[in-house]
């Protein structure tokens, strides 16, 4: 029996979202469960099972374009793209979001709110293996989130609330965890939400390319990543954690919050700046 996919199209969002997802759970399902069967460290099984995952969904995503949407070209159509522009796009994004985690933590070493470890040798390996670890996660998720989802999204809905559908449902995906880790980390959900638009707004910035909100992504997760994994930094306990940050992630405090909202606020105003219609 033929069954023409062509007409998803037209379809309401939540059954085209419905059939992907289930295509691609009958095509990581087979392989995941063996995967955790058979590979007895349980952070590298679901390393491994995430990774076929992701790759399996590139591949759908990709036939889901020609044949869903007429669009053999539906990375560059969702805006990854690799011209010069783009680069340059992806090189401011990471200077920004990499310069804003380290204003952050520098205020409050000015305030007395942590104290600044001396870096020794280790420094240069954790930056570089925190540049590719960032990049690989800004990629990913942008390519998800900004890509694939915004553009679903905003196939049905209007940019204003797609916008925050979108960045709700960034949060939300975030807590696919155990139920003990999500009563530990619940109280970053609200910057997860706050980061999400923000990403938006800066794919809007960069008129529909992914490299910008790349970036930004990228260099948030760069600069907390050297700073923690490195461990440059100590806590002085001198405010309550809710300000600092809950389990030291600047998500999940007050600090944070409002830097980030300082971001999306920028972010927002470089689109209304550089797009000649209002932007949501």
């Amino acid at each position: 029996m033929n069954i023409n996919v062509s007409t998803l199209a037209v379809s309401p969002i939540f059954l085209r979202l419905g059939c992907l997802i289930l295509a691609l759970l009958v095509l990581w399902l087979p392989l995941a469960v063996p995967i955790y069967l058979l590979v007895s460290d349980s952070n590298l099984a679901s390393i491994l099972a995430m990774a076929l995952l992701y790759v399996e969904f590139i591949f759908l995503i990709r036939w889901w374009g020609k044949k869903v949407y007429n669009q053999p070209q539906i990375f560059r159509y969702y805006g990854l793209e690799f011209g010069r522009q783009s680069w340059v796009e992806l090189i401011r994004g990471l200077a920004i979001g990499l310069i804003s985690i380290l204003v952050l933590f520098g205020l409050q070493g000015l305030m007395g709110w942590v104290f600044w470890i001396p870096v020794d040798d280790t420094l240069i390996d954790v930056a570089l293996e925190g540049l590719l670890v960032s990049l690989a996660v800004g990629l990913a998720e942008e390519l998800v989130f900004r890509g694939w989802l915004l553009d679903e999204l905003q196939r049905d809905y209007a940019p204003h609330v797609a916008l925050w559908v979108s960045g709700i449902i960034f949060a939300i995906l975030h807590f696919i965890k155990p139920l003990e880790v999500i009563l530990n980390s619940w109280t970053q959900f609200l910057g997860l939400i706050v980061l999400g638009v923000t990403l938006v707004w800066a794919k809007r910035w960069g008129n529909g390319r992914l490299s910008i909100p790349i970036g930004i992504h990228a260099g948030l997760v760069w600069g907390y990543y050297m700073i923690n994994v490195g461990e440059l930094i100590e806590y002085s306990g001198k405010v309550p954690e809710w300000v600092t940050g809950i389990q030291g992630n600047p998500l999940a405090g007050l600090m944070g919050l409002v830097f980030l909202s300082a971001i999306a606020r920028w972010v927002r105003g470089q689109t209304v700046k550089n797009t000649p219609v209002n932007i949501p």
